[in-house]
């Protein structure tokens, strides 16, 4: 009877482990989220291209002008947009790990590779979205529009930043404070209406700017605007508050994560 030959104890795991893990839960999700067809994905631009043209019939029913330009549809897109990569983002990560709860038993499968996995396939897709809608605005009204990309792009990783900080802090508050979810639907549910989407901050009195100056997203909004709009420079945006505030989120949500991920994972 010849002996099982025990594992050596130099072997090294598999080369690029985290990435094949990532690569793969992303396939997974694609697959889950939008199918196995380009339907899926369809869908997702659809939502906020209906989205928008709600918006835009009714405001120019109420309204004259937007506060930028003259096309509704290209301004409350530079709003919307941004928002809703935050709001996807926001919500993905802060379900990643539940999401994937099945598949951490493997001992390659890591809470980490899950959070990234969702992350990047969401941040791809949402900017997907953002230029397919930005260039069919842009096609369908015949604008002429001198478009700086840099603020732009700026302005929609601060959105992705403070989407990935603030999931990851929820998702340990949800798994530990159950009823933190609870709030959390309710003290956010003004963030729409707050997150300069309709509005650009000059027009509102001074003590709602320096109210709505503590919400990032205002931030992210007002400089995608500068990118689209030559003649808009808003003198309120901080990049150090607003990507300092997303660091020190995603700092403390890994920090929380490691900590009590077992906790977490038992608990929602």
């Amino acid at each position: 009877m010849t002996d099982t030959p025990l594992p050596s104890p130099n072997l090294k795991p598999p080369r690029f482990q985290s990435v094949r893990a990532i690569v793969a839960l992303i396939l997974r999700e694609m697959a889950a989220t939008y199918g196995a067809s380009p339907g899926g994905y369809v869908w997702a631009v659809l939502q906020p291209v209906g989205m928008l043209a709600l918006l835009t019939l009714a405001f120019s029913l109420i309204v004259r002008a937007p506060s930028l330009g003259t096309n509704f549809a290209m301004f409350y897109a530079t709003g919307f947009l941004p928002f809703t990569l935050y709001s996807e983002i926001e919500g993905k990560t802060n379900n990643a790990i539940i999401y994937s709860r099945a598949l951490l038993a493997y001992p390659r499968m890591t809470w980490a590779d899950t959070v990234l996995a969702r992350f990047i396939l969401h941040l791809l897709t949402q900017i997907t979205v953002f230029c397919i809608v930005i260039v069919g605005i842009i096609l369908v009204f015949e604008l002429h529009l001198t478009i700086t990309v840099g603020p732009i792009m700026v302005g929609l990783a601060m959105a992705a930043l403070l989407g990935l900080g603030v999931g990851l802090v929820n998702a340990v508050l949800f798994g530990l404070f159950p009823v933190w979810k609870t709030i959390w639907k309710i003290i956010t549910r003004p963030l729409f209406l707050a997150s300069g989407i309709f509005f650009i901050l000059e027009d509102m009195p001074q003590g709602v700017q320096n109210f709505l100056w503590w919400n990032p997203l205002v931030h992210v909004t007002g400089l995608v605007r500068t990118g689209f709009y030559s003649v808009y420079h808003p003198t309120y945006i901080s990049l150090t508050y607003g990507f300092g505030l997303a660091l020190v989120l995603i700092l403390l949500g890994l920090i929380f994560m490691r900590a009590n991920y077992t906790k977490v994972l038992e608990a929602r």
